[in-house]
Order: C-alpha cells, then structure tokens, then sequence
C-alpha cells in the first residue's frame, strides 16, 4: 500500500483586539493586517474566547484547531490555525 503523509504547517495571524464592540467582527485591512471587534469584555478569558470563535468561523474551521499562540492578556495577538 502507497500512503501519501500531507505535510501542511499551520496559519499565523496577528489580530489587533478591540474589545467591548457594539458587534463582534473580524476584519482585513487592505494592508493584510487583521482586526477584530469583540462584544465581551476582557475579564475571565471572555474576549479571547469569542475571537477565537470569530477566527473559526472565518476560516471555516472547528473551534478546536484554533488557538492564541502569543498575547493571550494584550490586545494584539498572535493565532494560531492548523491546517488538516
């Protein structure tokens, strides 16, 4: 039997937070930077969670594949996609 191995590396994203937004969006400048408005608040972890939720959505990619690589109590941050 003949097994290909995919080798994919995973997506890195800097996403400047503006947190407590009237609506929760994602965004790419035309410079190719990102920006996300986020609903919640930055207490308890709330804000990331939600950008986290917004980036896999965007993505079209489960929750789970997502995550903060660096940043996780400032406001830009570096995400993390892997790729299947």
């Amino acid at each position: 039997m003949d097994h290909e191995r995919r080798v994919t590396r995973p997506i890195i994203i800097e996403v400047k937070v503006k947190p407590n937004a009237r609506t929760s969006i994602l965004e790419q400048s035309a410079d190719g930077k990102w920006l996300a408005h986020i609903k919640a608040p930055p207490v308890d972890g709330r804000a990331n969670e939600e950008l986290i939720g917004l980036v896999a959505r965007r993505f079209g990619c489960p929750r789970a594949v997502v995550s903060i690589k660096t940043g996780a109590s400032g406001r830009t941050k570096l995400v993390r996609i892997d790729t299947a």
